[in-house]
């Protein structure tokens, strides 16, 4: 198996990403009745997706794929917790504290606070000390993140860079992978401390949304830092953000959090209690 995860992480490297994923995106969007209903029946079948929690149970009722991968819960389907909560559905991949600036990615690989939020140093110092939480969404998970407690949003930060798969395969064997893909940091001060939402894009992710901002245009060149004319401020458990295709959620507090009751690889839901954090 280790033989052949890293190939697969390996065969990676040359692949066009971004030429591969703007073309799957493209599919993703087609409104023919009969490419995109056989598209969205193939998936439910393949990943064993449960429709019984969506508002619109009817996979044919949806416009395009991407509605479907991006639909609505009943309103039940997520209670939220007490605590911090976590952002997402998915495996709790990873999780701790920072230890010199650093996160955990997987066994044997480690990468920078600095990295990850696009290289600004004393943004990352803000966060030393604290916690994270990495969340890997797979194909069957409800696939829209929420805010883990109440926040007002400081700025965002888009990253440019690769689309590697973002599986645990990839991420036992490229080193940084986190810091290495596209992706999105929104940045959030709390009653914690600032609090850090990434959302990390990956292989056949063609977009990330937010609710404030709509779809985040893919962006060529050196980082580009947004702050907004108002303020946002999200309710613990409001929509956030979503991905159009699976990926990764890396949540970053300067507070500590006790995450003693999940054993690494944890299934977690939206919503779920991760732990605590001191006022």
């Amino acid at each position: 198996m280790t033989l052949s995860q890293k190939a697969f992480a390996l065969m990676q490297y040359p692949l066009p990403h971004r030429a591969i994923s703007r073309l799957v995106g493209q599919l993703a969007e087609c409104r023919a009745p009969g490419l995109k209903n056989a598209l969205i029946r193939a998936f439910i079948q393949r990943f064993q997706v449960d429709m019984r929690q969506a508002q619109e149970p009817d996979y044919r009722a949806y416009a395009t794929f991407n509605d479907f991968f991006t639909r609505a819960l009943k309103d039940d389907a997520r209670p939220v917790g007490e605590g911090v909560i976590s952002p997402a559905d998915g495996a709790l991949s990873q999780f701790g504290r920072m230890a010199a600036g650093e996160l955990v990615q997987a066994k044997g690989h480690r990468y920078s606070t600095r990295a990850l939020l696009g290289g600004d140093a004393a943004l990352a110092d803000t966060f030393s000390g604290g916690s994270f939480a990495t969340i890997y969404l797979s194909p069957r998970d409800y696939h829209r993140v929420h805010m883990p407690v109440t926040g007002t949003l400081r700025e965002t930060i888009y990253v440019p860079g690769r689309l590697f798969s973002v599986n645990q395969a990839t991420a036992n064997h490229v080193p940084g992978l986190f810091a290495r893909n596209e992706r999105l940091a929104c940045i959030f001060d709390t009653e914690h401390g600032p609090l850090a939402v990434v959302l990390v894009g990956a292989m056949i992710v063609a977009a990330i949304e937010t609710v404030w901002a709509g779809q985040v245009t893919p962006l060529a060149g050196t980082p580009q830092r947004t702050r907004l004319d108002k303020p946002v401020t999200l309710a613990k458990g409001a929509e956030l953000g979503r991905f159009k295709l699976g990926s990764t959620v890396v949540m970053c507090s300067a507070g500590a959090i006790d995450f003693s009751a999940f054993a690494a690889g944890a299934k977690v839901q939206m919503g779920e209690t991760l732990g605590h954090a001191p006022s």
